[in-house]
């Protein structure tokens, strides 16, 4: 994977739990996993349309360096925007070089 392609920051996120410690409340929310370089691409009108654009979610792609334990539960953000993972695709030789996260806009509630 030529690193010139991998040009946007991207903050992976999981999601979790924490405890307020005045009130002892337990709230859902995001933790960071990392923030890697990637590339950000809108999938194409081709792709769109092959896909059957009625049924398929999938608005972005994003491809960055094979990271290990990266799942559909997760999310990024890139520029402000929250992206919902749909999966985690590895490259098609050696499955350690880059993952492709097919993904949609909007809020992910982590389930």
């Amino acid at each position: 994977m030529r690193a010139g392609k991998l040009r946007h920051r991207v903050t992976i996120q999981k999601p979790g739990r924490t405890q307020d410690p005045v009130t002892g409340e337990i709230t859902n929310g995001w933790s960071d996993v990392a923030t890697v370089w990637a590339s950000v691409e809108p999938v194409s009108v081709k792709e769109f349309i092959a896909s059957q654009a009625g049924q398929s979610e999938i608005t972005t792609r994003i491809t960055m360096r094979y990271r290990d334990g990266i799942n559909a539960k997760m999310r990024a953000v890139f520029r402000g925007k929250i992206y919902n993972i749909h999966g985690a695709l590895t490259d098609p030789k050696s499955g350690y070089e880059y993952l492709t996260l097919p993904c949609s806009e909007g809020v992910n509630d982590g389930e």
